[in-house]
């Protein structure tokens, strides 16, 4: 089954609620990790563009990208979340 954006959304919301269950003031994501967790990556029929435009959408001000593709669509692209907003 091709993963939807809404998979992504809700595996993104299962890591930041372990993140904060453990205490952790901030969860590194990457997203070649989220899409493999959600599945169907690596393959023909991958979701990353839909991946990491979900995972942007959840970015607030505090939140950072650490790394990723020129293009802000691959496997590469790492973004940190802080869990507690300030």
């Amino acid at each position: 089954m091709t993963p939807t954006a809404d998979d992504f959304k809700e595996a993104l919301n299962k890591l930041f609620n372990a993140a904060r269950q453990q205490g952790k003031e901030y969860v590194d994501v990457l997203s070649g990790d989220l899409h493999r967790q959600v599945g169907s990556y690596p393959g023909r029929n991958h979701r990353m563009p839909i991946c990491c435009s979900v995972m942007k959408h959840h970015m607030k001000d505090r939140d950072v990208v650490l790394d990723g593709p020129c293009s802000g669509q691959g496997a590469s692209l790492k973004i940190r979340y802080y869990l507690n907003a300030k």
